[in-house]
């Protein structure tokens, strides 16, 4: 039997809640599409970077993205539901084994890099062999006759 407790403020953030939210994983490169205002006019930024830190909490759920800028470490905290956050497009998926990555803060060049992530479901299929149609099974030794 699975219990759920629901927050006292559960049920009004969940009409705030964006319905897609790209699967965004500790040590993945992202682009964040960030709305900017400058003055009367609003255009989109991207921040580009490995997210460090995730905080999953419904409506307050956060994702840290760190990036080098100039030799200077840049690191920003989005909120995944928020109106300005436009679209978080995943570039790289990481190889990690940790939760957090504080520890990039103290490396510099390509210490900071981490291992890339090979997913199955995006991995080609087995080539076939030439000449073979896909729904056509391999006939061993057989050949057939034409009158």
């Amino acid at each position: 039997m699975t219990v759920t407790f629901m927050r006292p403020l559960d049920h009004i953030e969940k009409e705030f809640l964006k319905k897609r939210v790209p699967r965004v994983y500790v040590g993945d490169t992202v682009d964040v599409h960030v709305k900017i205002l400058e003055g009367d006019r609003e255009r989109v930024q991207i921040f580009t970077g490995i997210v460090i830190a995730k905080r999953h909490e419904g409506l307050g759920e956060t994702f840290t993205v760190r990036r080098m800028v100039q030799g200077e470490g840049v690191e920003r905290i989005f909120p995944i539901h928020s109106p300005r956050v436009v679209n978080i497009d995943v570039k790289k998926k990481g190889k990690v084994r940790r939760a957090k990555l504080h520890y990039l803060r103290e490396r510099i060049g390509r210490a900071t890099r981490v291992e890339e992530r090979i997913v199955a479901a995006e991995a080609e299929p087995p080539a076939q062999k030439p000449g073979l149609k896909p729904e056509e099974p391999a006939a061993a030794g057989k050949t057939e006759k034409k009158s």
